[in-house]
């Protein structure tokens, strides 16, 4: 292939790949202006629960469903969460849907009978397999619920004892199917692992959720945390494992019927972050691939159906934005080559045209500022995290590439639920003598391998190193900040996959040499 070619192959791939990214960043501004317009619009006052149905005897039934697999740390702590809500027990139904295959249901037994000793109409059902994963268990359920609503909370959820009272008043609107609150975080402050996934997921929640909400276009139920209409599920068609997001599947499935979602900002659900970056990866691959799995479904639906053309533009938009993590992984592995290119001349007006392509970091630094500041007042000294969360956007860039080609090539693949270990940031009281970021390393569940992305990514690190010296030989300084996110985006995770998987290894040989020591010894 003559020089020319491809210098021309790899000016193109690259100006192809941030047109994509271009088109996905520029979005964010569509956020910022209907958050900025939307941001002062105020709620219609809402009737609390004995003003609406009077009598706690005429309150409806609600089930609360807590989909559970192998959760040994925490399926005693949500149990008791939810038995602690506030309202009727004789209006209240809580079906534990236990799938675990260890331990786990011997907890869930014990706590299940001591709750129906106390009077609480709950239930442990066992299926005797994993078929359809979340979403057969959820499924199996429904079938025997007796409530007119399902709350569900996956396993590392803590419920408010007053979420009910929050949530059930808006379905006095009888075209509400679905009520969300905002996920809280447990563990956000526990290490920087955790300090960066609040700050993508207040982002989703502030800057996704909540001005998509306000400007009438489709969101999402979040899979936990929220309340469903029992007929809403119903007429949408149920639970479906078609995909591994069963969430946003049936989301979809019940908007384009009609039915209107709620978004409840300032009403919170708290949560447990992962804590460990392998399990993290397991929980981004699975949400990119099931992502793309529903977009596959659901877009000719989206465009086949009567709703308004800038709702189904923006739909498209939400179905389809983790395509980008190919093209962030392109773009990266154009922009080497590209200082060469540059450096040679002959393509000024090219890479001048380029220059615009900055606006898309523009649009998404105001997309997430204008969600830290709209939840904390120390929301300056967050938004330092930034830059580190960009460069872990690239550095999942092959995790995540991986799982929207399997997404587009309808590779199955199981439903790897993310372990969670009953972390807060209050941990560091319990165990002082810990360093608490690492606190979940001597519990089960923790991952004891990486994946084989963990080789590329650590190629990709050593190969923009490479790239930072050419620049600086070339005094190309255009190109450095952005190869220097790309290297420490894949330099920290490679390295941190690396670290915590031989950290559990090490962990599980002591705890084994232990347990064979003495057979008194307490197992985690």
């Amino acid at each position: 292939m003559e020089i020319a070619t491809l210098e021309n192959i790899i000016l193109a791939g690259y100006f192809i790949s941030l047109c994509v990214l271009f088109g996905f960043g520029i979005s964010a501004f569509t956020m910022v202006y209907h958050h900025l317009k939307h941001r002062y619009d105020e709620e219609p006052e809402l009737n609390d629960l004995k003003t609406q149905f009077g009598d706690e005897t005429n309150f409806p039934v609600v089930t609360i469903q807590l989909p559970l697999y192998n959760e040994l740390y925490v399926s005693q702590r949500v149990i008791e969460a939810c038995c602690n809500i506030s309202y009727p027990k004789e209006k209240l139904e809580i079906q534990v849907l236990d799938d675990s295959t260890d331990e786990t249901t011997l907890v869930v037994s014990e706590s299940v009978s001591k709750y129906q000793r106390l009077g609480f109409d709950i239930k442990h059902i066992r299926r005797g397999s994993r078929e359809g994963f979340k979403a057969g268990a959820l499924k199996f359920g429904m079938e025997t619920a007796r409530g007119e609503y399902i709350a569900i909370f996956d396993a590392d959820f803590v419920p408010y004892s007053d979420f009910l009272e929050q949530t059930i008043p808006y379905f006095e609107n009888e075209k509400i199917g679905m009520v969300q609150t905002r996920w809280e975080h447990l563990n956000g402050d526990n290490s920087l692992i955790t300090k960066i996934q609040s700050l993508a997921l207040d982002g989703h929640f502030i800057m996704e959720q909540n001005v998509r909400n306000k400007a009438g276009y489709f969101i999402n139920f979040n899979g936990t945390g929220g309340v469903w209409r029992k007929s809403c599920i119903l007429d949408a068609g149920n639970w479906e494992a078609d995909t591994i997001t069963e969430d946003l599947d049936l989301s979809y499935r019940a908007q384009l019927r009609g039915w209107k979602f709620k978004f409840l900002p300032y009403v919170t659900s708290p949560a447990e972050l992962p804590s460990e970056i392998n399990a993290l990866k397991a929980q981004q691959f699975r949400w990119t691939k099931g992502a793309v799995e529903v977009a596959r479904k659901m877009l000719w639906k989206v465009w086949k159906s009567d709703i308004p053309f800038h709702i189904k533009v923006h739909s498209t938009f939400h179905l389809t934005n983790n395509i980008v993590f190919p093209f962030i992984f392109l773009a990266g592995l154009f922009n080497v080559p590209i200082v060469f290119i540059k450096h040679q001349g002959g393509f000024e007006t090219y890479f001048q045209i380029m220059s615009i392509f900055v606006l898309a970091f523009i649009g998404s630094f105001l997309f997430y500022m204008l969600a830290q500041k709209e939840l904390y007042t120390d929301w300056r000294k967050r938004l330092l995290l930034f830059p580190l969360f960009m460069s872990g956007s690239m550095g999942f860039a092959v995790n995540n590439t991986r799982a929207v080609i399997e997404g587009l090539f309808k590779k199955k693949s199981e439903f790897v639920r993310t372990p969670k270990y009953n972390l807060s940031n209050t941990s560091s009281d319990r165990l002082k003598n810990q360093n608490v970021e690492f606190e979940w390393l001597n519990k089960k569940y923790v991952p004891l391998h990486v994946s084989l992305s963990v080789i590329f990514e650590s190629l990709l690190a050593v190969y923009f190193i490479l790239g930072i010296f050419m620049s600086l030989y070339f005094v190309e300084i255009a190109a450095l900040p952005f190869q220097l996110l790309f290297f420490s985006g894949f330099g920290f995770t490679s390295y941190l996959s690396l670290k915590h998987a031989w950290l559990a290894r090490k962990a599980q040989k002591h705890r084994i040499a232990i347990e064979a020591q003495s057979p008194f010894a307490i197992k985690s």
